[in-house]
This record gives structure tokens, sequence and C-alpha cells, in this order.
């Protein structure tokens, strides 16, 4: 909380502009001959410098305690307080050896950091309510402990309320369900080879939450269940999930031993206008604008094969039609009436299958044979990839998508397998899937066209399927016929709120997006009405 100066308040003497309680250059970013400005104690013990391993913003104090004498220690500066009032201090603190510990000073000695956490940003708090106007001092102390050599480098950052103090770039809670057996569960949150956040050690059936400020990049967050079978749904009812500034990253809790989920902050971007991620797409039409779309989506941070389970199961959720949470399968789903049967994330995955209705798949819309089979990136890429019934997948083969004029077979939502529609321009056997989903696979179609563009071409020949669909160029890439039909499908079936929020997820998830769910118009934009 950050309480502004409004006046002179009666005994006490104030510096004009200097907010009341806002510690000044909390954030470290300011500092003069390698020491940071306005921290007036620095005690003989320390040494403090400027470091670039920060919490937030470019820079953070860097404090090495050169002595066991803990009165020797303090770094300290004073602030204006108001009778009466409660103030939220707070500092991050980051141990890279774990022999001393740092204590929060407000008015008086708070909290201690855990020593035994390292190279990793921990959170020292304290509400303090004034009981009378004057100034107090805040700040640390740090206190050796068994193995201490004499010599330890802590870094500190974002001692708030901060005078000055940036605003943080991503906010990310990890909030935690736990199941029956709580102490089985542990998790943790990484940027590279640097541990961000982690957790363990939990009560039973007990809600947790932890909040980070993260800066743009990439992360993954890893859950692990010690006796390996999740934490929902056979003991208990756990969850975890993510949210960024209050969207959904992730969520779920059905897994066996451990679930991965990267991602990519910003989480959204600026899909929505030509000024962000599109900027460099401005005042383009035709094929020009294709290509510098395909500059703007190429080079995504390509995932794992299994790590699409992982996406299936916070993501690929009916969260728009029943909106029960079960698994959201576009050869199943039956939009106006209720599913023919359901899929639970995790457990229901394929696996193998006799009947319709026994695991859910993952389907390539764009058939990886046609590509040359299991090939990164394309094999991973999730813009094309979607969870289907296994058995309705196996019947869709490699077939292309089409309209049927006579079904050879029928799921059990309405999509058909079978020859061709007559005035479709093309005889063959075709899949089709039901109209709620035929905008998302066109889209799907017009990415992979764009995303691979200098490769595609050359995928016309790899099956025969391929053949009818792929005219051998990297422009048109589609024969008519599919070029027709594809059109037709994303004018008849718009973008909706589900596709919105998948090409969100996968932008976290492998950081690119799909340009036309976020800008149908650059269909008939780049390949005409």
């Amino acid at each position: 909380m950050n309480k502004k100066q409004t006046g002179w308040f009666a005994g006490i003497l104030l510096l004009a502009q200097i907010s009341v309680a806002d510690v000044i250059n909390g954030d470290f970013e300011s500092f003069t001959n390698n020491v940071p400005d306005n921290w007036t104690t620095i005690d003989s013990g320390i040494s403090v410098s400027q470091s670039t391993t920060a919490y937030q913003g470019s820079s953070a104090a860097s404090i090495v305690v050169n002595t066991s004498t803990q009165s020797s220690t303090d770094f300290l500066q004073s602030i204006a307080v108001r009778s009466g009032e409660s103030y939220d201090f707070s500092v991050w603190v980051y141990h890279t050896e774990g022999n001393v510990r740092a204590r929060l000073i407000v008015d008086g000695y708070q909290s201690f950091s855990d020593n035994q956490i390292t190279h990793q940003w921990q959170q020292l708090s304290y509400r303090y309510t004034a009981s009378s106007n004057g100034s107090i001092n805040v700040g640390l102390r740090f206190y050796d402990e068994a193995g201490f050599d004499g010599s330890e480098e802590v870094m500190v950052d974002l001692f708030e309320p901060t005078s000055g103090n940036p605003s943080c770039a991503n906010n990310l809670n990890v909030s935690l369900l736990t199941d029956n057996y709580g102490s089985e569960t542990s998790w943790t949150l990484m940027s590279g080879n640097t541990q961000i956040g982690s957790g363990n050690g939990y009560s039973s059936n007990t809600q947790y939450s932890d909040d980070f400020c993260l800066s743009n990049g990439n992360y993954v967050f890893t859950i692990q269940d010690e006796y390996g079978d999740g934490i929902c749904c056979n003991y208990g009812s756990g969850n975890y999930q993510l949210t960024v500034d209050g969207t959904t990253l992730a969520s779920g809790g059905q897994f066996n031993s451990v679930e991965s989920v990267s991602f990519t902050l910003p989480s959204s971007g600026s899909g929505n206008d030509y000024d962000g991620y599109y900027e460099n797409a401005t005042g383009l039409n035709g094929y020009a604008l294709k290509t510098a779309l395909h500059t703007i989506i190429s080079g995504h941070s390509t995932q794992s094969y299994s790590s699409l389970w992982t996406f299936f199961s916070s993501h690929e959720k009916d969260n728009y039609y029943e909106n029960d949470g079960t698994i959201l399968d576009i050869y199943s789903e039956n939009p106006s009436n209720s599913d023919p049967y359901n899929y639970t994330a995790t457990n229901d995955q394929c696996g193998t299958y006799v009947n319709e209705g026994d695991c859910y798949n993952r389907e390539h819309a764009f058939p990886r044979a046609w590509f040359g089979g299991a090939v990164a990136p394309m094999n991973t890429d999730i813009h094309h990839i979607f969870a289907t019934d296994g058995k309705v997948n196996s019947y869709r083969s490699n077939y292309p998508f089409g309209t049927v004029g006579s079904a050879s077979f029928t799921s059990r939502n309405g999509s058909q397998l079978g020859f061709s529609d007559a005035g479709l321009g093309y005889s063959g056997t075709v899949f089709e899937p039901i109209d709620e989903f035929k905008g998302d696979l066109s889209r799907a179609y017009f990415y992979m066209a764009t995303r691979y563009q200098n490769e595609i071409g050359n995928w016309e020949k790899n099956t025969t399927n391929s053949d009818a669909v792929l005219n051998g160029t990297s422009d048109q890439v589609f024969e008519n016929w599919l070029l027709v039909t594809l059109k037709k499908w994303h004018s008849d079936d718009p973008v909706s709120q589900k596709e919105i929020d998948r090409n969100d997820a996968a932008y976290a998830f492998q950081n690119n997006r799909n340009p036309f769910v976020d800008h149908p118009e650059f269909v008939t934009m780049i390949w005409g009405d």
C-alpha cells in the first residue's frame, strides 16, 4: 500500500515530496558509485553493490556478508509513517550458498528468510501498524549459520512499498488444492536452469496459493505426485491452476507421477491488433502478407509429443457446451445436446481401442503422413493437433477433409467418412467433421500453409492423399477444390470463444499464434473471396 504525503504532520519532520511509508529506491534501480541511493545505513560487516540478478526490473542489490558479528550487518533506511495506519512491507531475497539468513527489519526484527532455499527468490513480509506519527527503520540484518566461510552473497530486490517501483510484467499465481495425501505432492517453476519457485511438504485437503512477478520469457511448471496417481480423483479432489493476470494458463490434477506445463510470457501478446504481434504485417495483402505472417509465427518453441497430453488436460476441455470439464473431442462433441460419451483427462488417453468411445487420441488435422511422419516441429505443432476419439481418428486416417456425398461411416456426433460429394470438385474418399468445427479445422489448415510455406511445396508427393490436397506451391498451397472448401468452412463457421482461448493457450505453450484466429480477414486478404 502506498500512502502519499498530503501535508505536514505535527511533531515530525517530513522531507518534501517523499511519500509516507515509501521505501525510496526499494527497486534498486538507482546506484551512485555502485552504492544504492537512499540506503543510509550500510554496516561495516557487509558490502553492497549493483547486481543484474534481479527479481524485477534490471538490477538488484548484491549484499556480501563478511562477518559473523550480526550487529555489524544492518542494511537500513528511515521512512515516515502516520499514526494508526497499517502498511504492508515486503522484500525479496536470493541466497547463493545458504549459510546466512536474512531478517526483515520493520521498526524492529521480524521474519527470517529460509537459508536452505538457494538460487531462487523468496519473499519476506510484515504488516506494520504505526502507533504514532514519526520515522521508523526498515531493511535487513544478516545472521551467519553453520557452514559460513566468512563471505557470502545474498541478492535483495523490490523492498516495498517502493517509490518509483516499476509495474510487474506478468503476475503469475500458482493455486494448489491438495488431495488426501498432500505430503506426496511437490512442484517447481523453472526458467531455463533457474528455479523460480517450488512447493512441498503440504498438508492434505488444503488450499495453497503462491504469487510470482515474472519477466517475459519461457517457463516450465512441473507438478509431481510421489505415489504416482496424480492429485485427482482417486484419493480426494486435488487440483492445480496457473493464472497470469487473471487468465488461466493451465489447470489439472489427473496425471500419473509427473505433469509439466511449458508456457511463454506474455501469454497473449497483442494478437488482436496490428501494432503488436502483427506489426510487420501492416499494409500488406496477398502472398506478401502470407510471407510476413510466416516470418512472425516461425521459429516457435518445439514441444515434446508427450506434452500434447498435458496441453489437452489443461486446455482441451469442454468449458463451452456442457461445461463439464471433460475432454472436448471434436469427433464426439454434440453442441446442442448430450454427448454420446465423455472422456476424463489423462485417465482416458489412448492406449488401445476397439470401439468408438474407448479413449481419446492426438489427431493431426493435417495428417503427419503428409509431411513425412514424426518430423519436428510439425508433429507436435498444437495449432493443428486436436483431441479426438481414437477409433474415429483411425477411420479418418489421412484422408482429406471435404464434403461427403455417400457415407461409409458416421460417428456418434455426425462426423462422416465416405465418397466425396459430386459437386466438390474431387472424386475420392473424404472425411467431413460436423459444422461446429469446420471453421476451426480450416483455420488450422491456413495456419499450416503459412507456418510451413517454405517446406509445404515439397510434401505433395509424400502420399496419394497429400497429392490430392497440395498443389506443390508455397503460395496457394492447396488444390483449388480444397481451397474453395476451406474458405467456405472458414466463412460459415466464424471464430468462436473456444478458438480464441485455445489460441492464447497455444501461444503460452509454444510461443506462436494462429493469425487466422486473431484476424479472420487475413484469409480473404491472402487467398481472395
